[in-house]
């Protein structure tokens, strides 16, 4: 068959009443001679025939070694690669089907077909007459055949692709002969950043062609681009919400937005647990309906108009009560007026648990850490276990060294309040006219030189934890009586304030001192003995426990070997003992001073008795402990370390010797104290 009958049974039916069939007829024919010529080597091509993008890709079909007159064979892709294509075009499909099937419904009965492909010519999606769609499949345009210019020549989508623009490729403009009868409309489309996703196209028999078809393409393509801008927009949104949700719900204080008017616009799930409005509704509602009119003076706060920042309140209802710090801020419009409040609501507690924690009030010591075999003191350690589970207050007797504080530390530990603050205090080592603000807490203005804002005491840092009270007995008669109230009450009243605060805390006590000898001197009252000697424990000496000496020297031993980085291959047998021949009044705290300070004398590997102090190794001149007996240096070193061991202040130490606090560290460095 010649190309000439080809052509002429190409032509349309002559029933078909198409305006500008003729029109069309007779351009495919011009456009068809310029392509025969170029196909013959020929490339002196009338221009005004032949668009110059046409010609430049067909320049470029020539040189890639596209052959004009076979049946191509397009790469398609099949099985797992199409699952992938299509998988990571989803939201592309999914936004481009729909306008498709639209733009389909204008075109449907009259042989045209809509295809969407990406930005390497893989057709994704595929509608059209039944008749063209046999037709488009026997020229592999179905889903997965790529159709880019080195498998399809210069195709409606090709060169697309290859110019960013909308095209129209008329029939015998494309560079594949198998392709003359059909015209392909084509627009690009692009993500919302400006990125080239793909396209649409449009195709039919070319003497359908229709300027207008372009234009359909280009009106489909702007609304694809336009819905996935829509989609990013509210993908941004959901995220940017999700982050907001995430950001509230983080917030652990009780979070409420309310507009002008007082309405609430936003509250967070911390907010309504605390406050009891799980199942309730409360977007929509007053605030003022939401918390009784007790709150008064909440409701003052809030409607001002002034920021305001940590401010104590009070919030109550019929099911709650509670103190709080509320923060208040007000949310402006883009002309500066208040449109509206963020309302933050922190509890007091959580607030003082957060400062007890930040200043290191936790106890550090359990009971797996208290060494000991002796069979009395192990004794100890099952009555303070036993008690540890008890909710009512400890009174520890015994010599100083000998464990009190960290029996209150392990008792601490092992009770449920363990995840609660642990504050320890010496009352032998305030000043007397700062023990009551120590321990109760002040107002601001309460006294000369008050803290501004005020001060919470130890009673309240406690608040859900344990109070540890070291040497009770040296508490001024005069706070007795106060300390017994808050004992009694459980409520705490600030030195110059007009509000008590519940505080919930369990009293560890300690002293040194014989305290039933103490109520009968007059010097400690008898009723606070009873409330804080609910349970007593009387720690062990070391001289009572001396053969536990040499586990709890191998323990220091250990220890600050390890700290100070130094290796001990040997114990000296004569350090045993002379330890065990020491009577060690000074109990556990002067054995573990002592091997601390022979480590640090160490410059062997291994220890021997010359390290070890004079005044253990000669008990026999020391046992009186006479200070006229001892040299005047040692005599002060000696002060200076008792005083230390009682965990008395720095500069009431150096009060008490009538010297600076800076040549108190002095003193304290050379006598090897720090």
């Amino acid at each position: 068959m010649t190309e000439e009958s080809r052509t002429e049974k190409r032509r349309p039916p002559r029933d078909i009443n198409l305006m500008g069939v003729d029109y069309y007829e007779r351009y495919y024919q011009r456009t068809y001679l310029e392509w025969k010529k170029f196909t013959a080597g020929d490339h002196n091509i009338d221009m005004s025939v032949i668009p110059q993008e046409v010609f430049d890709c067909w320049m470029l079909c020539a040189e890639i070694g596209v052959d004009p007159f076979v049946q191509p064979c397009n790469e398609v892709l099949t099985g797992e690669a199409l699952e992938e294509l299509l998988n990571k075009n989803k939201e592309f499909i999914d936004v481009s089907r729909p306008f498709m099937s639209n733009l389909y419904r204008f075109l449907e009965g009259s042989g045209f077909m809509v295809s969407l492909f990406d930005q390497k010519c893989f057709v994704l999606e595929a509608l059209g007459d039944p008749e063209e769609n046999k037709l488009i499949r026997a020229f592999r345009g179905f889903v997965g055949a790529c159709w880019d210019i080195k498998n399809s020549g210069n195709n409606a989508a090709s060169t697309v692709i290859l110019y960013k623009k909308p095209m129209q490729v008329f029939g015998s403009q494309q560079y594949i002969r198998l392709y003359h009868g059909a015209t392909g409309s084509s627009a690009p489309i692009f993500s919302p950043d400006g990125d080239l996703l793909g396209g649409i196209v449009i195709f039919g028999r070319y003497y359908r062609a229709n300027p207008h078809t372009l234009g359909m393409a280009v009106a489909a393509a702007g609304a694809i681009e336009n819905e996935l801008k829509i989609h990013r927009a509210l993908s941004e949104s959901q995220v940017a919400s999700s982050y907001q949700q995430t950001v509230i719900s983080s917030i652990q204080e009780a979070l409420i937005a309310v507009d002008s008017s007082g309405r609430v616009t936003l509250i967070n799930d911390n907010a309504r647990k605390r406050f009891g409005l799980i199942n309730m509704k409360v977007e929509g509602r007053n605030i003022r309906d939401i918390f009784s009119h007790e709150n008064a003076q909440f409701f003052t706060l809030i409607e001002n108009n002034e920021m305001i920042t940590d401010t104590e309140v009070r919030i109550s209802s019929h099911d709650f009560s509670g103190d709080y710090t509320l923060t208040c801020n007000p949310i402006l419009s883009p002309d500066q007026n208040v449109i509206g409040k963020i309302i933050i609501l922190n509890e007091i507690q959580r607030a003082k648990s957060m400062v007890t924690k930040m200043m290191g009030a936790n106890a550090n010591f359990r009971f797996e850490d208290i060494y000991g075999q002796n069979s009395r003191f192990l004794m100890t350690v099952d009555q303070a276990r036993m008690v540890s589970q008890s909710t009512s207050n400890v009174l520890l007797l015994g010599k100083s060294g000998t464990g009190k504080d960290v029996f209150a530390q392990a008792i601490h530990n092992e009770s449920d309040r363990k995840n609660g603050p642990y504050v320890a205090i010496n009352c032998g080592a305030i000043p007397r006219d700062l023990i009551a603000s120590e321990l109760f807490g002040h107002e601001e203005g309460a006294f000369t030189g008050s803290r501004r804002g005020g001060n919470q005491g130890k009673f309240e840092l406690a608040d859900g934890g344990t109070l540890f009270l070291d040497e009770i007995a040296e508490t001024p008669l005069e706070l007795q009586t106060a300390l017994l109230r808050v004992i009694e009450d459980k409520s705490v009243l600030r030195i110059g304030g007009t509000r008590v605060r519940p505080v919930n805390v369990r009293i560890i006590s300690a002293t040194n001192k014989d305290l039933r000898e103490e109520v009968r001197k007059g010097n400690f009252r008898e009723d606070l003995y009873y409330r804080a000697n609910v349970f007593a424990i009387e720690m062990v000496p070391l001289k009572e426990r001396s053969d536990d000496i040499p586990l709890l020297a191998d323990y220091f031993i250990k220890r600050y070997a390890s700290a100070m980085k130094k290796r001990i291959v040997r114990v000296d047998k004569k350090v045993m003992d002379t330890f065990m021949n020491y009577p060690w009044p000074g109990n556990v705290r002067e054995l573990q001073n002592a091997v601390e300070r022979m480590i640090n004398y160490l410059k062997t590997s291994e220890l021997t008795v010359d390290l070890i102090p004079d005044h253990i190794r000669h008990p026999g001149h020391t046992t009186e402990m006479r200070e006229d007996s001892i040299e005047p240096q040692e005599t002060e070193r000696l002060m200076i370390a008792r005083m230390l061991n009682q965990k008395m202040r720095k500069n009431r130490i150096a009060e008490k010797l009538n010297i600076s606090r800076a040549t108190l560290y002095r003193k304290m460095k050379q006598y090897d104290l720090i």
